[in-house]
């Protein structure tokens, strides 16, 4: 049964929420245990990352793809695999989903709800390493077979937090939802648009990558993947 639109949105705002909330509170989690040791906590902060948007994905995206990113559903509004009229109000659900994601991880650590970030991410190589981290994300959805985009995308963003020099956001909406938390995790306000901009360049660089591949072994997107997965397990 297909889902409705109030069903796609809400999965969004969720899905999103619930991905910053496992990003930003595993940090704080990570940073009050390690005792210092910052990559101790940047290996707890992963772990936790990669369970949780492995779990997101497949037990959402069969409701409304399982984006919750806006460079995503840019992608997928260009390919004509979420309808242009959808576009704004993905995007709009997941940067409502990221701020009450932090705000849900401040509160269960009993912090300040209200914060801004104070860490400053900014620079050359860090933009470099956004535009990097978002190209190689969308090339993984893009390019994925249906029955492991969960199992590649959690495990490529895992393996981002260590290759790239700016952790992997790899997602305006994360940016948008980190400034909001003045953690391990957050991002000053004014560093975001330069990642923003970079995850945007890095999106559409995957775009024309996957064309200049071809078709050979194009497996699917994520908005197609999760529905597919569903009809194969229908009784």
């Amino acid at each position: 049964m297909a889902s409705t639109l109030r069903q796609k949105l809400v999965s969004e705002l969720l899905g999103t929420a619930l991905l910053l909330a496992v990003v930003i509170g595993s940090g704080i989690m990570a940073e009050r245990l390690a005792g210092g040791n910052v990559a101790v906590a940047l290996l707890a902060n992963t772990l936790a990352t990669v369970g949780g948007l492995y779990i997101l994905i497949e037990m959402l995206g069969p409701i409304g793809g399982a984006h919750f990113n806006p460079a995503v559903s840019l992608v997928m509004a260009w390919r004509g695999h979420l309808p242009p009229s959808l576009l704004a109000p993905y995007v709009a659900c997941q940067l409502l989903g990221a701020m009450l994601g932090a705000w849900l991880a401040h509160a269960m650590f009993d912090l300040s709800i209200l914060q801004f970030s104070a860490k400053v991410r900014s620079g050359p190589g860090q933009w470099l390493a956004e535009g990097v981290a978002t190209f190689g994300l969308l090339l993984v959805i893009l390019r994925a077979p249906a029955s492991r985009v969960a199992a590649m995308v959690a495990a490529y963003i895992g393996a981002a937090y260590w290759f790239t020099a700016s952790t992997s956001f790899a997602n305006p909406a994360a940016a948008f939802g980190r400034m909001f938390s003045d953690s391990f995790a957050g991002i000053a306000p004014a560093s975001v648009p330069g990642f923003v901009l970079a995850q945007l360049a890095g999106a559409v660089a995957a775009v024309g990558m996957h064309r200049l591949l071809g078709t050979a072994g194009d497996a699917t997107s994520v908005q197609e993947a999760a529905p597919a997965q569903v009809e194969r397990n229908t009784p």
